[in-house]
C-alpha cells in the first residue's frame, strides 16, 4: 500500500484529500502545519507528498527544499497545491523540488489522477539501480516504442532518426507521463554540461522533436506545453 503524506492547513481540504485518496487504497497521513510536516518527512519514508504552499510555521517551498536536501524522502514525488494565480509561484515550487502542481480550487478526479501519475513515476533510486544493472527497459507509450539500451525509437513499427539530445529529451518526458518538467530541469537532464545553452535551447529542441514524432507539430498530442511551467508527456 502506497503511503502518502498530505500537508494542508485547511481542515476541510485536508479531510477531502484524505477521504478520496483513501478510497483509492492509499495509506494517508495528514498534518496541518509546516513544522509537523518537516518532522514526519524527515523521519518516515513516503511514496508521495501532497504539499500546500501556504502553511503556518514553515511554508511549502521551504519544506520541499528540506525534503530534497536530506532524509528518507529525497526522491519522493511532490505535488504542490497553491491558491496563488501567479505562474512565477508555481515555477518556484517546481524549481524547489516539486514534481507537479495543482491550483485551488481543484477537482477531486484531477487530484486523484495527478497523484496516480506521480506514484507511477520511477523513483531516482529505482532508476539508478536499473542503470547500474543495465536494466533500462523499453517503453511503449502513445504509439511510440522507445528502447533506451539500443537508443531506438519506432512509430507504428517504423524506426525514426533522432539526435542524441532529441532522444534524451523524449526519454525523460516519456518515462514520466503527466509530470511537468521546468525548462531548467530539462536542461540538467538533456545537457549534462549546460554551460553554453539556455532555456531557449529547450524550446528549440522541443520543436524539433515534435516535427519528428507528432502527426501535427502545430497541434501536439504527445509532448505538451504547460504554459508558464515547462513541458510534459501526455498522461496515459
Amino acid at each position: 500500500m502506497s503511503r502518502v503524506l498530505v500537508v494542508e492547513d485547511e481542515a476541510h481540504i485536508r479531510e477531502l484529500i484524505q477521504l478520496h485518496l483513501g478510497l483509492e487504497g492509499l495509506d494517508i497521513e495528514a498534518v496541518g502545519d509546516g513544522q509537523k510536516a518537516l518532522v514526519r518527512a524527515g523521519s518516515a519514508p513516503f511514496d508521495l507528498v501532497i504539499l500546500d504552499l501556504m502553511l503556518p510555521g514553515v511554508d511549502g517551498i521551504s519544506i520541499a527544499r528540506a525534503i530534497r536536501r536530506e532524509g528518507p524522502n529525497q526522491d519522493v514525488p511532490i505535488l504542490i497545491l497553491t491558491a496563488r494565480s501567479e505562474e512565477s509561484d508555481k515555477v518556484l515550487g517546481l524549481e524547489s523540488g516539486a514534481d507537479d502542481y495543482l491550483s485551488k480550487p481543484f477537482g477531486v478526479r484531477e487530484l486523484v489522477a495527478r497523484a496516480r501519475a506521480l506514484l507511477r513515476r520511477p523513483r531516482r533510486s529505482q532508476l539508478q539501480a536499473e542503470a547500474a544493472t543495465g536494466g533500462e527497459r523499453p517503453l511503449e507509450i502513445h504509439g511510440l516504442h522507445i528502447d533506451p539500451s539500443r537508443r531506438l525509437v519506432k512509430i507504428k513499427g517504423e524506426a525514426i532518426d533522432l539526435t542524441a539530445q532529441e532522444f534524451r529529451l523524449l526519454l525523460v518526458l516519456a518515462s514520466h507521463p503527466g509530470i511537468v518538467f521546468s525548462r531548467e530541469a530539462l536542461l540538467t537532464r538533456v545537457w549534462p554540461d549546460h554551460t553554453f545553452v539556455t532555456e531557449r535551447s529547450v524550446d528549440s529542441l522541443v520543436k524539433r522533436l515534435r516535427r519528428r514524432i507528432e502527426k501535427d507539430p502545430a497541434d501536439p498530442q504527445i509532448i505538451l506545453t504547460v504554459w508558464g511551467s515547462g513541458y510534459k508527456c501526455a498522461d496515459v
